[in-house]
């Protein structure tokens, strides 16, 4: 009797069991007998066969088709690829195609915690222990990294040096290349110059003397201080050029209206950012909470540009964006995660012009502890676009002719709802490391013009702190929904870190005791002792050393800087693929509308992938 379904085709599952169970005798006729499957269906039953056999779930050898050989625990791979959740895929390096059909793939997973020598990625041929997986997706084995074997490069950045004949050398900047000059014919400078920072393909590895390369692009004088950037951006592959896909998605996005959101427009948010800030993604504003049952409290909301109303899951914005994974910054430029027509235009919240946004209403007590929260995806309108030092002066009694007017409304306010949650944050006594940010300023030929450090002002606090509260909120709320959360956690410092730290106290006559549990107040007490000292600086960066790497985790452990119990990222989804993520979960917990995030299998992974990213500030 013929085991065809009583509905429909059969599955991908059944005509692998027949595969399997009949080995070496199977063939498109003998499926098609077993399943009682008619002429009409076999175009179908081959489409199927050619899928299976192209990820290498079966392989054929004439018009047989069996189980493919089985990889051993352990295989040298090549990395080739990623698949549609942005995992590394890998097929076996030696495999003989004429014998066993198409090279399986293997999904690579990423531990938490990867050791050294284990980070992987497109390109590389690695070592690997594999197992076969139960998932029907076309990657029959799963695998971790034992350790790269070679990290596969085919482009190579250095600097020209030119011969008399008219050709050239390169000498690349990767240390670990250091000494593996590469000659450049003549006719392959494409017109390079003698101290050029250039990138070179490889076209030709001989035997003896020197590989051979051509000019792919001149990226400047090795003399200025931006070829440090293109040194960093083209050896670490980031990229820089956007699909046309993407770009094209961008230039045809429209602004957000009022469908499906609360108008919020009169609600007077403010944007406070660094004076040479591109893109203004959060504002803020508080008021005094009416509530006769929260006397002396405030109501503090925080509104974010609503990128995922722009970035749709699976488009080919999405798929460059997570390819970025973060925006990246250098002295210079910026390589954004995002085209400029988003993050800089429909989803910068400029003053005047409406703009979605998904919000956060926070009810803070008068010990400034947060009460309550709700979120709301909102259309909003800026009242005005300020920078931390002129949002400051006007505080301090020296307003201008933009800050004036809004100093009893809004900033007074935002300051006296600062006031009260320092109270709480002060109780909390987070790591309270003192290093100040240092800025480079470039001339306008790219040297370096000067060094500054910024002066730390109660105004970067309070943004800083309205900020944390509205990503504690996030956490609590995909919690209590239920939905997939990436964490943001820091852990404890290791013991041998706690060790050298001692060690090193003990030479400024600095005791540092360990009792039970691990504290940041513990940090904080070595830190009070020495400021004002002029070995402060010194020792707020040893500690900082000694701190663990915060990072992006399924598994909540807690955030040991900022001594919280669950911490996400929300408040930056222009330039941190993570936040995105939160933002989908929460349109998707609340029913908030379109952009939510899928329920895919994915939900399982995209931990790991994301752990791939660190934000842009660790600590946090």
């Amino acid at each position: 009797m013929k085991r065809k379904p009583d509905h429909g085709f059969p599955g991908r599952d059944a005509i692998v069991a027949f595969i399997r169970a009949n080995p070496g005798k199977v063939g498109t006729r003998e499926i098609a007998r077993e399943f009682g499957l008619k002429n009409a269906d076999r175009i179908e039953l081959k489409r199927i066969l050619r899928e299976l056999a192209d990820d290498g779930t079966v392989a054929k050898r004439g018009r047989r088709i069996h189980e493919p050989a089985a990889l051993p625990p352990t295989v040298l791979a090549d990395i080739t690829g990623r698949d549609s959740d942005g995992e590394l895929i890998a097929t076996p390096a030696e495999w003989d195609s004429e014998e066993n059909g198409t090279a399986p793939k293997i999904r690579i997973e990423t531990p938490r915690r990867p050791k050294p020598g284990t980070t992987a990625g497109v390109g590389d041929r690695a070592l690997l222990r594999v197992e076969v997986t139960d998932e029907q997706d076309g990657t029959p084995y799963r695998g971790r990294v034992i350790k790269v074997i070679d990290h596969g490069r085919t482009r190579i950045l250095g600097i020209f040096r030119r011969n008399p004949d008219g050709g050239g050398r390169l000498i690349p900047v990767d240390k670990k290349q250091a000494g593996r000059e590469l000659n450049i014919a003549k006719p392959d400078t494409g017109g390079a110059e003698d101290g050029d920072l250039i990138s070179v393909d490889l076209i030709r590895t001989r035997g003896y003397g020197l590989a051979s390369a051509r000019v792919k692009e001149r990226l400047g004088s090795i003399a200025s201080e931006k070829a440090i950037s293109l040194i960093a951006i083209n050896t670490h592959d980031i990229p820089q050029v956007f699909s046309s896909s993407a770009l094209r998605e961008a230039e045809e996005a429209r602004p957000a209206t009022l469908q499906g959101r609360e108008d919020w427009r009169d609600v007077p948010l403010v944007t406070i950012d660094p004076p040479d800030a591109k893109d203004h993604d959060d504002a803020v504003h508080a008021e005094v909470d009416p509530d006769p049952n929260n006397k002396g409290g405030f109501i503090v909301h925080v509104a974010i540009a609503d990128v995922a109303y722009y970035v749709r899951p699976g488009s080919a914005l999405d798929r460059d964006a997570l390819q970025r994974g973060n925006s990246v910054y250098f002295p210079d430029r910026v390589v954004p995660m995002l085209p400029e027509r988003i993050s800089n235009n429909l989803c910068s919240l400029v003053p005047g012009e409406p703009r979605g946004a998904l919000a956060v209403r926070m009810v803070i007590g008068a010990d400034g502890r947060k009460r309550s929260h709700t979120f709301h995806r909102v259309l909003m309108r800026s009242a005005a676009k300020l920078a931390y030092a002129q949002a400051q002066a006007a505080i301090d009694g020296r307003p201008d002719d933009t800050t004036g007017p809004l100093l009893d409304p809004i900033l007074k306010p935002l300051w006296a709802a600062y006031e009260l949650v320092k109270l709480a944050r002060n109780e909390r006594d987070p790591l309270d490391l003192d290093l100040p940010e240092r800025k480079i300023l470039l001339k306008p030929d790219g040297t370096v013009d000067r060094v500054i450090v910024p002066q730390r002002l109660d105004a970067h606090r309070l943004i800083e702190e309205f900020m944390i509260l509205a990503n504690v909120a996030a956490a609590e709320m995909l919690e209590k929904k239920a939905l997939p959360l990436i964490y943001r956690v820091h852990d404890e410092p290791s013991q041998e870190k706690v060790h050298n730290l001692q060690e090193f106290l003990k030479t400024l006559d600095l005791p540092f005791t360990k009792q039970g549990a691990l504290r940041p107040s513990q940090f904080n007490r070595v830190l009070a002792q020495v400021a004002g000292e002029d070995y402060e600086p010194l020792v707020n960066e040893v500690v900082l050393r000694s701190q663990a790497q915060a990072e992006y985790s399924a598994e909540n452990y807690g955030h040991f800087g900022l001594n919280l119990r669950r911490y996400a990222h929300f408040t930056s989804p222009i330039r941190r693929y993570a936040d995105l993520i939160v933002h989908r979960a929460l349109i998707r917990a609340l029913g908030l509308g379109e952009g939510a995030l899928r329920p895919t299998r994915a939900w399982r992974r995209w931990p790991k992938l994301l752990r791939r990213f660190p934000s842009p500030n660790a600590a946090l």
